[in-house]
């Protein structure tokens, strides 16, 4: 079971922005989006690009390198719904941002 793990606090990461965290092994975007936490596994499955450092707009997010668009929600590729990154539970307790991340 995915144990949940503090990334950051409320505050840390700006509305419309992601920000990239180590997660038990993992490298997990987190993006806020009007008081809403999403997080997705952060390389973009295309060439490994930071999704965290893409454009996020309408829930979306762009791969800064080639453009493939991801669902923060639940890191469905926008253009190939059949395909999807991983996603990860997010909590807020206590001001402190969470995600879960199963370890490997």
């Amino acid at each position: 079971m995915a144990e949940f793990v503090t990334v950051a606090k409320v505050g840390d990461i700006p509305n419309g922005q992601g920000r990239a965290f180590v997660v038990h092994d993992q490298i997990v975007a987190v993006f806020h989006l009007d008081g809403q936490y999403y997080a997705i596994n952060d390389l973009c499955p295309h060439q490994g690009a930071s999704l965290a450092e893409g454009h996020v707009e309408n829930q979306m997010v762009s791969c800064p390198w080639h453009g493939w668009r991801f669902r923060v929600t639940d890191g469905t590729w926008c253009d190939n719904p059949r395909i999807k990154t991983d996603s990860y539970p997010v909590r807020v307790e206590d001001g402190q941002i969470q995600v879960a991340v199963e370890q490997s």
